[in-house]
């Protein structure tokens, strides 16, 4: 029997039943829908997190101060002060592989100009901040190394603080805010950059030099990190070496002693944080995998039963001629109609699912043309794989005793 024609007995026993057909095609539907919406998701998270990474800087290094202990409870490092302006002065000139270098103080501060009040996070950092994180000015100019040297009250505003205070982040530069009752001239503006990877308001944030911090708002002497941008990532062994033994130097940290230091590479982030999105990714998709697999079960289970109803038309086919390959070819086909159809239909509902979430919850979404194919000859697979038992046992039925059957 030609394929034409046992394709078109197929097609026409599947009308015969349209709505068992459609129920039926549903489940592959849900399947193939789920697994490129949850791969689109996973894909869009991990984009996600390589751009807030990418937002650190390039090729970026954090010295942290150590940990401070509350009996045996670890505090975290970055809880110690053991980072000084005579450490951070030795790494600006005895390390070499560098191209800048800043420390970090942070403190919560009121800002106010005029009736306008907020609270907002002082950062105080070095000149090299802007070149060292990447960030550029929307308005103004950075604050130089002679500001910090004599603790200048000058300021970068973020965008988001700049909009607060002054109803818009344009001609703002020239203006006076007083952070901590203490005036500060604002020098610049900052671009906006949006959210972290925690979710935190980057540009809800003023920037000022270090030694004004020290004096003005957080009151301390020490710095939480200082963060090191390299000539080349290829250096960071080498850097973190040389930053090593200078701190143990200074610190005067005795051989086998723990350091009261630690170092995390930019590169050494972005591999964790892009090993926990994949893994999130694939767990994503491989339970949406599970309805896939239903839905495979689902076809198989009405395919045996359309054998059972059909049993005295197979024996009445077999009797004119039709072989046992004619009836499991039309079987088979059947099935992967069944498949492949919902397979074709769930491609549409999943991109559709996709731009839904990226448009309407603001969720990065990244549909993979490579996981939409893949997912489409995985339906098909189903249904040959599903589809061949059933097929199998209806080319197998005897045909006087399938033409007896009632």
């Amino acid at each position: 029997m030609k394929f034409s024609a046992t394709w078109m007995m197929a097609l026409r026993a599947l009308r015969q039943n349209v709505m068992r057909s459609v129920l039926t095609m549903l489940g592959m539907i849900i399947g193939v829908a789920a697994v490129i919406a949850m791969i689109a998701i996973g894909t869009g998270a991990k984009a996600q997190v390589a751009r807030n990474i990418a937002q650190m800087g390039q090729n970026v290094l954090l010295v942290f101060s150590g940990a401070a202990r509350k009996g045996r409870v670890h505090m975290g490092f970055g809880s110690a002060p053991t980072l000084t302006k005579k450490d951070y002065a030795a790494i600006r000139s005895e390390v070499s592989g560098i191209t800048g270098a800043t420390p970090e103080l942070r403190g919560t501060a009121q800002a106010s100009f005029g009736a306008q009040n907020v609270s907002t996070t002082v950062y105080g950092v070095s000149e090299d901040f802007l070149s060292v994180r990447v960030w550029t000015l929307a308005d103004g100019a950075n604050f130089t190394d002679t500001d910090v040297a004599r603790a200048a009250k000058v300021a970068l505003l973020g965008n988001t603080v700049a909009t607060n205070l002054f109803g818009s982040a344009e001609g703002v530069v020239g203006q006076t805010v007083r952070i901590k009752n203490a005036p500060y001239e604002v020098v610049g503006v900052l671009k906006p950059k949006g959210a972290n990877m925690m979710g935190d308001d980057q540009d809800d944030m003023i920037l000022v030099p270090w030694t004004s911090a020290m004096v003005r708002i957080t009151g301390g002497s020490t710095f939480r990190s200082i963060t090191v941008q390299l000539e080349s990532a290829e250096r960071s062994g080498e850097v973190v070496e040389q930053l090593a033994s200078l701190l143990r130097q200074r610190h005067r940290i005795a051989e086998g002693k723990e350091d009261d230091f630690s170092f995390l590479d930019q590169q050494e982030i972005r591999e964790v944080a892009t090993s926990t999105a994949d893994t999130m990714t694939v767990l994503l998709g491989a339970i949406a995998g599970v309805s896939l697999l239903v839905g495979g079960i689902g076809i198989m289970n009405i395919m045996l039963v359309s054998v059972t109803e059909r049993t005295k038309e197979i024996g009445l086919r077999m009797a004119v001629g039709a072989k046992g390959s004619d009836i499991l070819l039309q079987f088979l086909v059947e099935s992967v109609v069944l498949s492949a159809g919902g397979g074709l239909i769930g491609m549409l509902l999943g991109v559709a699912v996709a731009w839904f979430v990226r448009v309407q919850l603001g969720w990065d979404t990244v549909v993979e043309p490579g996981a939409v194919a893949l997912a489409f000859l995985f339906s098909g697979s189903i249904g040959v794989f599903f589809g061949f038992y059933p097929a199998r046992k209806a080319a197998a039925l005897d045909p006087i005793e399938a033409l007896r059957y009632e």
